[in-house]
């Protein structure tokens, strides 16, 4: 209930609390919560416990541009490439619990997600290489050993 996310978000605001609101990837909802005075803005990237992954990818990412408070990807990331995909879509964090308590081996599964959690943001601060649709080579064409 978005509207009802909403008025309890900004009731539990002026007594005090820090909200950390979990919503679907609304990008009105999660601009009208940073308003109201949200500590943070948790979109799900998929159903809570689906492993599906990020699947609404275009909000989120309108989420991450507009924000000024930390966004918290939660739900749905269910493999560490995933989680690598959410922070180099510019996700402050992520909230990540099923993929690691349901896995074969949840202590390797939460080292994975950690390191792929820190590649993704080392990607996004990096940058990404603009997206072309034809060929264009970056090898250097001086300072070439020649026979």
């Amino acid at each position: 209930d978005p509207i009802g996310t909403l008025d309890a978000a900004e009731q539990l605001v002026k007594e005090g609390f820090a909200v950390l609101p979990y919503i679907n990837a609304d990008p009105l909802l999660a601009k009208r919560l940073e308003e109201v005075g949200c500590a943070t803005v948790m979109p799900l990237g998929s159903p809570i416990g689906s492993g599906q992954g990020i699947q609404n990818e275009a909000n989120i990412k309108i989420i991450i541009e507009q924000s000024k408070v930390p966004v918290v990807i939660d739900a749905g990331i269910g493999s560490p490439s995933e989680a690598a995909y959410g922070m180099e879509l510019g996700a402050d964090a992520l909230l990540v619990n099923s993929a690691i308590a349901l896995a074969k081996d949840p202590v390797q599964m939460g080292r994975a997600m950690g390191l792929a959690t820190t590649a993704g943001r080392l990607a996004h601060l990096a940058g990404r290489i603009p997206v072309q649709h034809i060929a264009s080579a970056s090898s250097p064409q001086t300072g070439l050993v020649s026979t």
